[in-house]
């Protein structure tokens, strides 16, 4: 049959003296059974023990009995008997006393489970508890931001490559792969991928590339809950390098190669109907370029079924191409006016728009000829911020021609170098599209103003 558990404890001799004695408690527990008419009921005693934690002999021996199925209620005299932890308690009665048909009674706050009262109680407790963890994770969350906002790296989770952590210090700090990481994005600039950086490297995945391209703690900045700090490490790579990655790493993806080896697939349109060209095994003799509305494999590809336009080796179209690439890249390029980064003027115009709106409500509650003349100030501010915003992004929509441009001008020291993959790349970083019409080639560069022609022999 079951048992009515009484739990005793305390702690230390002053407690006895307080009231809370083994003995006193025990008294007021059996003459609340006796009041209820209980018969069946047995001690649980921890004597010298805290109620900090639940690393008791008696509350272990309690919980053990309870899922066995032997209790039916647990008593004590006060609630600080059980546990002094509120979290414990609460996993006590709503994770263990509860899901066991097992009701709670603490006599001192007259808290019972078995009643409607004694229930809404636990859900106070309940309440406030959740009250306080919350409370919690918000003073440890201001104390993080603060501490980012100082400069010092947040701490926990994984460290970035390249970087071990001075807990001493609260920062990064640069340690042997340190150049690796510069290593990484120097070749990933040259026009290498990352599959081949990874490989040469020694680095085991390929994604761990692309990671380390993508993490804006090389440059020295800190990103924290998607707000960013400049942070007291030192960085491996300068604001510029990280930007040029950046705009190749997530630069919109062009057509794909229809296979390895068939370096212009996907560029390849017809100068006559305007439908898409491609590779087609020609013999010995190797690939033709065929225009889609003469080949018909692909029905939705063709633009007109008489299009007069024959097909040209591709060997020879793509020896034009190299040789106007290297033509093309030889010439010097045309310094540009560098202009701030986007995302950060946007955030500099935020901030200057904030100001002013706090300046106005200030001005609103009192007029006066200091806020006014700090309001004249900020919305020069604020101007200034939207020209170089305005400036910004129009270097934005030029950044496809910069990486064309960029891509370019590495031509002639890489191109021996360069797989096959990555020469298709290299290309679609420079090229638009390619127009062919009866032997004759004409070159659209990703690049404002330039282009290219030449005549397939014969």
């Amino acid at each position: 049959m079951k048992h009515t558990a009484l739990y005793l404890r305390v702690s230390t001799e002053a407690q006895a003296d307080e009231g809370y004695s083994l003995a006193a408690q025990a008294e007021k527990l059996e003459a609340y059974c006796r009041m209820k008419g209980i018969t069946r009921f047995r001690r649980y005693v921890d004597g010298g023990f805290s109620g900090s934690n639940l690393t008791r002999p008696a509350v272990t021996e309690l919980v053990e009995e309870i899922r066995a199925g032997a209790v039916e209620r647990v008593v004590v005299y006060k609630l600080d008997r059980l546990s002094r932890s509120q979290k414990d308690t609460l996993y006590l009665i709503e994770d263990v006393f509860l899901p066991h048909g097992v009701d709670f009674v603490s006599i001192n706050e007259n808290i019972d489970t078995g009643s409607p009262y004694g229930r809404a109680m636990i859900g106070i407790l309940s309440a406030f508890a959740q009250l306080e963890r919350e409370n919690i994770f918000l003073r440890t969350r201001m104390g993080m931001v603060e501490r980012v906002k100082q400069g010092f790296w947040p701490g926990g989770g994984k460290i970035p490559f390249g970087y071990d952590y001075d807990a001493g210090k609260g920062i990064l700090v640069p340690n042997s792969d340190a150049d690796t990481v510069r290593e990484i994005y120097a070749r990933y600039l040259e026009g290498q991928s990352a599959g081949r950086i990874a490989r040469e490297l020694g680095l085991k995945y390929e994604h761990l590339v692309r990671q380390i391209l993508d993490r804006e703690s090389n440059t020295g900045v800190i990103v924290y809950k998607g707000e960013r700090y400049a942070g007291r490490h030192e960085p491996l790579i300068d604001r510029e390098t990280f930007a040029r990655a950046q705009r190749r790493l997530h630069r919109p993806n062009r057509p794909r190669a229809a296979g390895a080896g068939k370096l212009l697939a996907g560029l390849l349109v017809c100068g006559h109907c305007g439908a898409k060209m491609r590779y087609q095994k020609w013999g010995n003799a190797g690939d033709k370029l065929v225009c889609y509305s003469r080949d018909k494999s692909k029905p939705h590809l063709v633009h007109d079924a008489a299009c007069p336009n024959r097909g040209v080796m591709a060997r020879e179209v793509e020896a034009i191409v190299i040789r106007d690439l290297a033509r093309l890249s030889a010439q010097p390029s045309v310094p540009r006016q560098r202009q701030g980064d986007a995302a950060e003027c946007r955030r500099t115009l935020e901030r200057v728009q904030r100001k002013l709106r706090r300046l106005y409500e200030l001005y609103a509650d009192a007029e006066d000829d200091t806020l006014r003349e700090s309001i004249e100030r900020v919305k020069k501010e604020r101007e200034r911020a939207e020209q170089a915003l305005s400036a910004a992004q129009r270097q934005e929509q030029r950044r496809e021609d910069e990486e064309a441009r960029r891509a370019l001008y590495t031509i002639g020291a890489c191109w021996d170098s360069l797989a096959g993959e990555e020469r298709q790349a290299l290309i679609r970083a420079c090229v638009e599209k390619i127009v062919l019409q009866n032997g004759k080639v004409e070159i659209y560069y990703a690049i404002e103003g330039a282009s290219g022609y030449g005549t397939v022999a014969g």
